[in-house]
């Protein structure tokens, strides 16, 4: 019998054991649609909207480690997916893309016209920055060889997202059996490696600094776990004897109990990481690029009495901070993790005693808690009504956890508050959007994380995110996906007010319901679309709907009324001069601000 390409493209992903993949039927992708669904192998995940389908993609990849496939149709369907597309970009989250287009004949080269047939556009082109290949098949006896090409791609070296364009005709086509076997020609994915240290030279050096110094810190990012080095790093952690910090991306890497580990610095970051990276040494990096959420907005004062030596396996990335980065080592996380943990037994190296540098972290994580009093206590109205804090909201929701409880964060409230203050165990995942950091990416994230896991998941969201995907609420009901969807109530944008009210005097436009932008009850779009539906506005509220939500096993939404204008502290503020210019003080100044006289003091150069 003989098959057409999506028949071929369809066998192609059941041996590859691909279970599941995300998307939205179209004219321009129903006969991939069809084949698959003949095959009966891998299971279609039909999502509302082609951004989602996307997300769902990143969440289920960050569970499996498997990268998966999402269908678009062409126009539309192809624009939709872009955001997400991006997002996996940013994030380095290896996803195939597999669109649909118009008749190959439109496709061509030589046609100068703006559309393509009915809905066609050049997709291929447009994606080609924020993907590691885009491709568009025109050629029938490929699709093997471009398939496998795609997912070998997507997930060597440095991961990302991989675009392939099927026009429709070409999915009908029947290829010659005795053809299949061409391969795609394509140029391969390279980078650079001059001026850079290699594998052996830095894991060298790493130990030649390590030798010299009093206060040193790793600092490990998500790059760790997308090299597959999760299960060798704590014994790295063990054999330096060093202080670590971890970036918001690798929150859940380590178990946040280590007695080595001390919490996430940043723009947003906790007190005593900041105090902690400023009085480093030697700050050793490894699978984090730095990104100004993480170092602020001056890369000279960041760390900065102490050498940088960054392990990074992009080229591009060790070159951003120019010189402040003295020592850039371009090496996969994994491959200098093992080689550092083989050098140190070869050599005999013990874990380092740093006594006193370790009492001095110790006494910034003692003096400046997680949970603050007065910024992080509930807030009280004019009125007298009272308002629950959501950083005390994370904190206490934390003791409700399972052990190996899977939380999935949308923007604004949600990740500040999360990513601040939850400290997950071993066990325990988080997942967010960090690199674009675009609202509406919790809830397919925590759709694409179900299907991957088939357990509960806890989706974090806010009332102004929940709108951006509001209709993959149908998907989760559709599928009876066990996630418990709680939406903090600030009415609209509350990271924003914030901007509006440091930048310009508190002039709001567009982020609440005076302003322009308003949302719905969320209790009745719960009960519309078919879930149970909780509200808490209360500790008393709290402390009875958390057992009983965590108790059920089908999809939940509760609604936390927090205070329309709460802070987001400690934080790194902006501040605008007199002169109109935007300045930032230095990273360990966090607001509320300390006396110079208590940041002078924290700041300790010997030791």
């Amino acid at each position: 019998m003989k098959k057409n390409v999506s028949d071929l493209l369809a066998e192609n992903l059941k041996e590859k054991k691909i279970k599941h993949i995300f998307g939205i039927i179209g004219a321009g992708n129903a006969q991939i649609f069809d084949s698959i669904n003949n095959l009966g192998f891998t299971e279609i995940i039909c999502v509302h909207h082609e951004q989602a389908a996307v997300m769902a993609a990143i969440g289920y990849y960050r569970m499996t480690k498997s990268p998966t496939v999402v269908l678009l149709t062409t126009g539309a369907g192809s624009s939709n997916g872009i955001t997400g597309v991006l997002s996996a970009w940013m994030d380095s989250i290896p996803v195939i893309i597999i669109s649909g287009n118009e008749n190959s004949k439109f496709t061509k080269t030589s046609n100068k016209n703006r559309i393509w047939g009915v809905q066609g556009f050049d997709a291929v082109s447009m994606v080609k920055k924020i993907t590691k290949w885009s491709y568009r098949l025109l050629d029938s006896s490929l699709i093997h060889s471009v398939i496998n090409k795609a997912f070998d791609i997507s997930v060597d070296k440095r991961p990302g997202p991989i675009w392939v364009d099927i026009p429709m005709n070409i999915q009908s086509t029947f290829p010659l059996t005795e053809n299949l076997h061409k391969e795609v020609e394509l140029k391969p994915y390279e980078l650079k490696k001059n001026k850079y240290l290699d594998l052996k030279e830095g894991t060298n050096k790493a130990l030649e600094l390590l030798d010299k110094s009093r206060k040193p810190i790793l600092y490990l990012g998500h790059g760790i776990r997308l090299s597959n080095a999760e299960l060798i790093i704590n014994e790295l952690i063990d054999k330096l004897g060093i202080p670590f910090l971890l970036s918001w991306q690798a929150n859940d890497l380590v178990d946040s109990k280590h007695h080595l580990y001390f919490g996430k610095s940043g723009v947003y970051g906790q007190r005593s990481s900041n105090f902690i990276i400023q009085s480093c040494d030697l700050l050793i990096c490894i699978g984090t690029r730095l990104a100004i959420p993480q170092i602020g907005y001056e890369p000279l004062d960041f760390a900065r009495n102490a050498k940088l030596l960054v392990v990074d396996i992009d080229s591009k990335e060790l070159k951003k901070l120019n010189k402040r980065i003295q020592f850039p080592v371009l090496s996969d996380a994994k491959k200098f993790i093992e080689n550092t943990i083989l050098e140190i037994k070869n050599k005999k190296i013990k874990p380092k005693k740093i006594k006193s540098w370790l009492d001095y972290c110790k006494e910034m994580n003692d003096k400046y808690k997680l949970i603050e009093k007065g910024i992080h206590s509930d807030i009280i109205d004019k009125s007298g009504k009272r308002f629950i804090n959501s950083y005390a909201f994370m904190n206490e929701i934390q003791s409700y956890f399972k052990d190996d409880e899977i939380v999935v964060t949308d923007m604004g409230t949600a990740l500040l508050s999360g990513h601040q203050i939850i400290k997950p165990t071993g066990k325990q995942r988080m997942i967010t959007s960090t690199g674009l950091g675009e609202m509406g990416f919790g809830l397919p994230a925590a759709i694409g994380a179900a299907i991957a896991t088939n357990k509960s998941i806890i989706c974090f969201n806010c009332d102004g995110g929940m709108m951006l995907n509001l209709q993959e609420l149908q998907t989760v009901i559709h599928y009876n996906l066990p996630i418990k969807i709680f939406i903090f109530n600030n009415d609209g944008y509350l990271m924003i007010k914030h901007t509006q009210k440091a930048l310009f005097k508190g002039r709001h436009v567009g982020v609440d319901k005076k302003t322009g932008v308003s949302c719905p009850d969320y209790k009745k779009i719960a009960i519309a679309f078919g879930f149970e539906a909780f509200t808490i506005k209360s500790w008393s509220d709290f402390h009875k709907a958390l057992p009983e939500i965590q108790n059920k096993k089908y999809p939940i939404i509760c609604e936390v009324f927090m205070h329309p204008n709460q802070s987001f502290l400690p934080k790194l503020s902006a501040i605008r001069e007199k002169d109109g210019s935007i300045t930032s003080p230095k990273f360990e100044d966090l607001s509320p601000r300390l006396s110079t006289e208590e940041i002078n003091k924290n700041i300790r150069k010997n030791l």
